[in-house]
């Protein structure tokens, strides 16, 4: 069997690209060939900078011939429907046969597809996927119709078997298939003829081609390694810029310089920052120090000069580009050390953190009161919390963040600790954006927790209010992950608060600030509704000066404008719809959490019935306590008693609900032990009586543990029951008894969760 190589050569193609591609190559031609009916037994991509390498071992040298039966008409049936049959299958009526059916005789006809060579095979495939190749952003060059990433130069495709080597023959708009590619762009540009691909890679190593990027990876990094540690230094670790440095050469030489003396009292990250995002450098690390004292380079080419031309020229720019971080560095320090935070604050009064959202000054100031709000839930100070949330943004003003965007948050945790800032509060300005995804740390101290919560809670409220809401794979705010900081910054720092009271209190205020929260509250009381009313005139004459950035806002204060018209009662009316349309959204964006809470909980191993049958319970807004229930109850359901008091369960449930069906009444109370005709009755009666009890109290103590401990005691009493008695006794008082007794049994269950829910 033939082994087939095919490499794309083009000018250089952008590192982030390369592995994409790479893979797009693979896919696209062996999804191609093997629908084509040429199978293979391995298939490997590789890249560099200027070539895209495919080797496919053990290809067929001929797709199969095909044999395909196809029923046709009846004999006799009209001449223009066997026509058709007849040219749809290729065929003449001499080569129809005639068979006998349940229903009569019937055309059959036998069509054969006789197999294609290989190389007939390859060339179709590959033009179809140059051609079609989806790059994500494509030119064209000169005056061909072709588009790629960079323009292609050639085209090696070559079927190798033991006994030779043959080209496949294709042109791609005038790029005509060879046997033959081209070594490294300086150190051995001459044409290279190859035979497969073990002599291709070699020659290619020969010409100073790397053609593995893995290989490049790791010859990049045990070079860097080895230098820093001959220097008593470590290289920062950092997979992403190895592996887009590894798609910048083909042929990688390590280089090690020094940084500046006057610069190394910057920052780390700043250093860190600048020579990755300008330099593409790795940072070379003090160990003792924790201070960035050189960097790694990684040249395309060996020089006379082992380099020392390369190390210059790169220090030079360097030295520039750091330059301009001290500056930025040394500005920022005189702010916040003579002026403080103000001048930054003031400056995000022109800064739009959403058209529909406002400024971002009016955000800081509502986070400001939120982490308040919050601070006593988490065991902050208030005063604290405030005082953090109102200087955690300041930073987006500063010069560093301008140039390093990336670099917010940390640089606020510097400057607050310039400005003599209080700890908690400087790590609250680099702490709150956590955790940004689900391997991220979250944050543990009270401030920092605080201000992250309330920082996340406004940014979904506010894309809630304005209907910006996930939808299917796009999540252009990242709300899906906002809600994920959530949940984690609440469980794992243990803190319990109902949301639901807070979402509605923080969508009053985005439709009309504390004048609709007020408005919500006293929603049932008259005497605060009316001075409310009384003070309508002020607020329509803020919405009239365009105070608002929420069409719900502004269509509220249109309504009530309309009130002054008319009277309290319309006013009560607007009220009520204020409140219900900011329960509703409160709701909402709960159901929207519980999603989420669904994907972190089940990637814990708790059942996803198990999840929606205590979210199914009353109090579903406090999440601590909601997965405290959630985790006991998937422990009970690993247990025997767990699963055999279920099937008892529902067996009550099924049962009682079929009565009920039949009979038009709902048997929800009225059992007595009086009744009761068989000792398993009265052993049911004392338990649930027993655990009734038993369970209240260890849900009211928030210990889930017990209350399941509790159910469990009822798993023998309730086999015991359905073992000795039939629940639908020809006896009427018997039959109703028994069917409340099952009542007492959903109910009683019914406290530790919503048991129909679960499966099995």
């Amino acid at each position: 069997m033939p082994d087939l190589l095919i490499e794309l050569f083009s000018e250089e193609i952008p590192a982030r690209m390369q592995a994409r591609a790479a893979e797009d190559l693979k896919k696209r031609m062996t999804d191609g060939l093997v629908e084509a009916g040429l199978t293979y037994a391995g298939a490997h991509a590789l890249s560099t900078p200027r070539r895209l390498t495919l080797a496919l071992e053990g290809l067929l040298d001929h797709s199969p011939t095909v044999r395909e039966e196809r029923k046709g008409p009846k004999v006799g049936a009209p001449d223009k429907a066997i026509e058709g049959f007849l040219r749809g299958a290729g065929l003449t009526r001499d080569q129809l046969e005639e068979r006998e059916t349940p229903k009569g005789a019937v055309y059959f006809a036998t069509i054969e597809k006789p197999g294609r060579p290989a190389a007939d095979i390859i060339a179709e495939v590959l033009e179809d996927t140059i051609r079609n190749f989806p790059w994500p952003k494509s030119m064209r060059w000169g005056t061909g119709s072709l588009r790629w990433v960079r323009p292609l130069q050639s085209i090696l495709c070559l079927l190798s078997t033991e006994d030779g080597a043959e080209v496949v023959p294709l042109d791609v708009d005038g790029i005509a298939s060879g046997n033959t590619t081209y070594g490294h762009r300086f150190m051995a540009p001459d044409q290279i003829t190859v035979t497969g691909f073990d002599d291709y890679a070699a020659k290619l190593k020969r010409a100073h081609v790397v053609l593995d990027p893995k290989e490049r990876e790791g010859t990049i990094w045990q070079d860097a390694t080895n230098q820093a540690f001959a220097s008593g230094l470590e290289v920062v670790d950092d997979k992403a810029l190895l592996a887009e440095v590894a798609g910048l050469v083909e042929w990688p030489v390590v280089l090690m310089g020094a940084i500046d003396d006057e610069f190394l009292t910057l920052p780390p990250e700043v250093l860190q920052t600048s020579m990755k995002e300008h330099q593409k450098f790795f940072s070379v690390r003090n160990p003792k120090t924790g201070r960035i004292e050189k960097f790694i380079t990684v040249a395309n080419r060996e020089t006379a000069d082992n380099g020392a031309t390369i190390l210059a020229g790169n220090q030079k720019v360097l030295s520039a580009r750091l330059a301009d971080a001290k500056f930025f560095w040394e500005n920022d320090l005189r702010t916040v050390t003579e002026q403080g935070f103000e001048p930054w604050v003031a400056k995000l009064g022109n800064v739009t953190f959403h058209n529909k959202l406002g400024m971002q000054a009016a955000r800081i100031d509502r986070i400001a009161a939120l982490a308040r709000e919050i601070a006593p839930l988490v065991g902050a100070d208030a005063d604290l919390a405030e005082q953090a949330a109102r200087v955690a943004k300041a930073d987006l003003s500063s010069e560093m963040v301008y140039e390093f965007p990336e670099l917010q948050g940390l640089m606020g945790r510097y400057y607050a600790e310039a400005a003599g800032l209080p700890q908690a509060v400087a790590n609250a300005c680099e702490a709150h954006y956590s955790p940004l995804g689900p391997s991220d740390d979250v944050p543990s101290e009270p401030v920092s927790v605080a201000v992250a919560l309330a920082d996340k809670l406004d940014t979904l409220t506010g894309f809630w209010a304005i209907d910006e809401k996930p939808t299917g794979s796009k999540d252009p705010f990242a709300l899906r992950r906002a809600a994920l900081g959530v949940i984690r910054l609440v469980l794992e720092n243990d803190a319990q608060a109902k949301l639901l009271p807070s979402f509605k209190r923080l969508f009053g205020a985005w439709m009309h600030g504390d004048f609709a929260q007020a408005v919500i509250e006293a929603s049932a009381d008259e005497e605060t509704l009316r001075t409310l009313y009384n003070a309508v005139p002020d607020v329509v004459g803020d919405a009239e000066k365009g105070g608002f950035h929420l069409t719900a806002a502004q269509n509220w204060a249109t309504k009530m404008s309309k009130t002054l018209h008319a009277d309290f009662a319309a006013f009560v009316e607007v009220a009520k719809e204020l409140d219900a349309s900011a329960g509703e959204m409160a709701q909402n964006l709960l159901s929207f959490f519980h999603d989420r809470l669904k994907v972190f909980l089940r990637d814990q191993g708790i059942r996803h019935d198990v999840i929606d049958a205590c979210i199914a319970m009353d109090g579903n807004d406090d999440l601590t306590l909601l997965v405290k229930r959630a985790r006991a109850l998937e422990d009970f359901m690993k247990t025997e008693d767990g699963t055999n008091l279920l099937q008892g369960f529902k067996r009550a449930n099924n049962i009682l609900a079929q009565a009920e069906e039949k009979d038009g009444v709902e048997y929800s109370y009225g059992a007595d032990k009086k009744f009761a005709e068989d000792d398993s009755e009265i052993a049911l009666f004392d338990a649930l009586e027993t655990s009734e009890g038993a369970i209240s109290s260890a849900i009211e103590a928030e210990d889930f543990a017990a209350a399941m401990g509790s159910m469990a005691a009822l798993r023998a009493p309730v086999d015991a029951f359905f073992e000795a008695v039939q629940v639908n006794s020809d006896n009427e008082v018997v039959r109703r008894n028994r069917l409340n007794l099952l009542s007492q049994i959903r109910k009683v269950c019914g406290q530790v969760a919503e048991l129909t829910r679960i499966e099995g």
